[in-house]
């Protein structure tokens, strides 16, 4: 009995000194112990491990950031797709259109872990994604995936008017149409970069989600160069609808050039920068034509215009109706057809007497020649005392008959 006990506790000494061992570093790095009876391998062989064992060395798991998402539809192609790992590099990494074109270059970091690209893609194009991870082991691993940009659908755009390189009278406020319906017309005001030479203060009015035009509180000064710059693409109008282009113009100001019609003397004043350069006698609206009051824009000029009382609602027999004709010297001012223009012969007579015409304003062939040809559009005609109300803004260019202190409004 007694010796069975000692045999007993001579094993159970052995096992506490093979634990002994253990604990006093059998498992280090620079040894193996003998009883193992293998090696271990290197993990670069190996499927990926990232739970602790006996066999190999842990290998953190590569974590990847990928923008846009596999399969995403819709993708905005002005925001920059980018590959990023945490624990791994990447290698190999190339973006093109799956249905062949030019790859979109992009540059990989200096330690490796991210690719990115600033180049803007192409709308209503899926891409392919391919790129190779490699983990702390070595290993390398292939993946692919795809994403679509923007339907055509979903594209918006904007038309700036004056157009780049022109040159407009300094009445001539901005406008700008969008194709699709502005959402947060603040945001976009704040993205849109107007550059004005003399220093002027604008302010927008939005008439509709889709127009606004932008003016200074007083006319454009002399010679003034206006940039308008819209860095629309990628652009969030709302509703999904993106930004396809930016768009860049600058329009110069000649002369302040401005007209005053006066009903009460049946005169025009044209004042050049501030001096009368020409006074004239005219003809303005019947009693039942009135020509409108206030500012008004020239908007287009023709040498010779065709005029038809059809356009204006009248028909033969109508009060006022007058058979197709084309007139002289022709300057517009309103959409519903309103011009400065040459009388007809049968009106010479009540030039600076009398008023005979459909709220036209007439003038004698010398002084009408003169008007054409020293106005331009975007200058100023001003009407006074004819007991009309003044220009409506979408008329033509009636911007200027608001109150600068009402002007902003969206």
């Amino acid at each position: 009995m007694v010796r069975q006990r000692k045999r007993k506790a001579g094993k159970i000494l052995g096992v506490i000194g093979i634990c002994a061992g253990v604990a006093a570093g059998g498992f280090g790095g620079a040894t193996v112990p003998t009883w193992l009876g293998t090696v271990v391998e290197s993990e670069s062989g190996s499927p990926q491990r990232t739970d602790a064992g006996l066999a190999s060395a842990i290998v953190k798991a590569v974590e990847l950031g990928i923008t846009p998402l596999d399969g995403a539809r819709e993708v905005n192609p002005a925001v920059g797709p980018s590959v990023k790992t945490v624990h791994g590099t990447l290698k190999h990494v190339e973006l093109v259109p799956v249905k062949g074109g030019t790859a979109v270059g992009g540059t990989i970091s200096a330690d490796g872990s991210t690719w990115s690209t600033l180049e803007p893609l192409a709308f209503n194009t899926e891409y392919r994604y391919g790129f190779t991870v490699v983990d702390g082991a070595g290993r390398e691993t292939r993946k692919t995936q795809t994403f679509i940009t923007v339907s055509t659908p979903n594209e918006a755009d904007a038309a700036v008017f004056p157009q780049d390189g022109s040159t407009m009278g300094s009445g001539q406020p901005i406008e700008i149409n969008f194709s699709e319906p502005v959402a947060d017309k603040a945001a976009m005001e704040k993205a849109v970069k107007i550059t004005v030479s003399s220093g002027q203060e604008v302010a927008w009015r939005w008439y509709s989600d889709r127009k606004v035009r932008i003016r200074p509180e007083n006319f454009w000064a002399a010679n003034t160069s206006v940039t308008v710059d819209l860095p629309l693409f990628g652009k969030d109008f709302g509703n999904g609808m993106i930004g396809n282009s930016n768009v860049k113009g600058t329009f110069k100001t000649g002369p302040q050039r401005i007209a005053v019609v006066d009903d009460a003397t049946k005169t025009m004043k044209v004042f050049i920068d501030g001096a009368l350069v020409k006074t004239a006698p005219v003809t303005l609206g019947s009693p039942d034509w009135l020509s409108p009051t206030g500012y008004a824009v020239i908007m287009e000029q023709e040498r010779h215009s065709k005029f038809n009382a059809g356009n204006i609602g009248l028909k033969p027999g109508d009060k006022g109706y007058y058979a197709p004709l084309v007139v002289e010297h022709a300057n517009r001012l309103t959409n519903s057809g309103v011009y400065v223009h040459q009388a007809l012969p049968s009106a010479y007579g009540a030039v600076g007497a009398y008023n005979v015409s459909h709220g036209c304003v007439g003038l004698l062939p010398v002084d009408a020649a003169w008007f054409f040809n020293n106005m331009r559009t975007g200058d100023v005609v001003q009407v006074l005392n004819t007991g009309a109300p003044a220009v409506e803004p979408l008329e033509g260019f009636g911007d200027w008959n608001i109150a600068w202190s009402s002007y902003a409004k969206r």
